[in-house]
This record gives structure tokens, sequence and C-alpha cells, in this order.
């Protein structure tokens, strides 16, 4: 059931960062109001925060491992590590760089500690209890790297054309290309190093026992 609890804080963290974002709440990621701003510009936003897709990611493998704590295959292996390493990402780059920045109160606080401390804290924590593994390859790990890149790539092309950067250190506007471009490099050599260690680890580990960490 160790899955199917990540999932429940990730979906319910996403419930209630919609309806703040439906009602002209505060944005979790940023601590702003949304009040004022068009529906459509906040769904566009909410999808580009790195931290919404990680945990989009982070709620589909949950479920998917609840279902079936085996479960396999080259192309799931790929969508496994990405949710581990955006997660990670998410977690180490909140707390160190953007907690100071957000003030969260009240359901946005709840969504924010969701989104940023327990699905982090909790998608490793299961990873390393009951797996599943072995999941990682050098061919997962190369793949599994093109979605941050992607990323990257998408969110300074739409901050080009609309002015609006997800964090404080990527906004060109306000910090300048060669900053965000340093912060950038900086993200993406964590991120090498994250993925590393999963391999290592993965190889390392003992295996889960069967039929641990899922519904059945």
């Amino acid at each position: 059931m160790l899955h199917a609890a990540v999932a429940l804080v990730v979906l319910v963290s996403l419930v209630v960062q919609l309806a703040l974002l439906l009602f002209g709440g505060t944005d979790t990621n940023t601590g702003d109001s949304l009040a004022g701003v068009p529906l459509s510009r906040r769904l566009g936003d909410f999808v580009s925060y790195f931290t919404i897709q990680s945990n989009l990611f982070v709620l589909a493998i949950s479920l998917t491992l609840a279902l079936d704590p085996e479960r396999d295959g080259p192309v799931w292996r790929v969508l496994r590590l990405d949710a581990l390493l955006g997660i990670s990402i998410t977690g180490l780059v909140y707390w160190a760089l953007l907690a100071p920045l957000v003030d969260l109160s009240g359901w946005g606080l709840v969504a924010g500690l969701g989104f940023h401390l327990v699905s982090p804290v909790g998608t490793v924590v299961v990873w390393f209890l009951v797996g599943p593994r072995p999941r990682i390859t050098w061919s997962t790990v190369a793949w599994a790297f093109a979605w941050p890149v992607a990323w990257v790539v998408y969110t300074f092309v739409r901050g080009a054309v609309i002015g609006w950067y997800p964090y404080p250190f990527l906004d060109v506007t306000e910090v300048g290309y060669a900053t965000a471009l340093l912060a950038v490099g900086g993200v993406l050599v964590l991120g090498v190093l994250l993925l590393l260690l999963f391999r290592w680890l993965d190889g390392r580990l003992r295996p889960a026992p069967r039929g641990r960490g899922g519904s059945r």
C-alpha cells in the first residue's frame, strides 16, 4: 500500500491546487494570488511548472505500481526514473532556493507541503524500500534525461513568447540569460548526478520481495 499512499498524497495536493487555481486562490509554487489572472493562463502556467510535471509522473507511476508492484517495460522504466529524478530535483531545489521566497498558509500550505516535501520524500523512500528493481539500465538513464532537457527548452521558448518564467532563477527579464543559463546548468548537473546515483543504487540494493508496496 506504500505506492498507493504516495499517489493519494499527490492526488490530494493536485485537487487542492486546482481548486485554488479555479477560484482565484494561491499558487502553491510561488505563493502569489491567482485572482485576476485569466483561467486559460492559470492552467497554462500550472502545467508548465517542473514541480507539477514531476508530481504527475509520480502519480501515474505510483498508481501503476499500486495495481501491479512488479510492473516493467522499457517505456515504463524511463517514466519511473523520470518520476524519481523529477521529484528529487523538485524537493532539493525548492527547499534550497525557493522556500524562503514563498509564503503559504491554509490550503495553499497543505498542497505546497504535499508537492514539495511529502511527495519527494515519500517517492524516494518507497523506491528505496520496495522498488521494484532492478529497473535502471544505461539506456534508461539516457532516455530519462530527455524530459528535463525538453522542459528547459520549452520553458525558455514559452517565456520568450509570453514573458513569464516559472521560477525566479530562470526569469531572464530579471536575472538575464547568463545567470538563468548558469542556473539551468547547475540543475542539469544535479540531474546527472542523481541519475548516476539511482543507477548505482538500483544495481546494489536487494530486489524487493514480490508483492510488496502494492495492492496485492
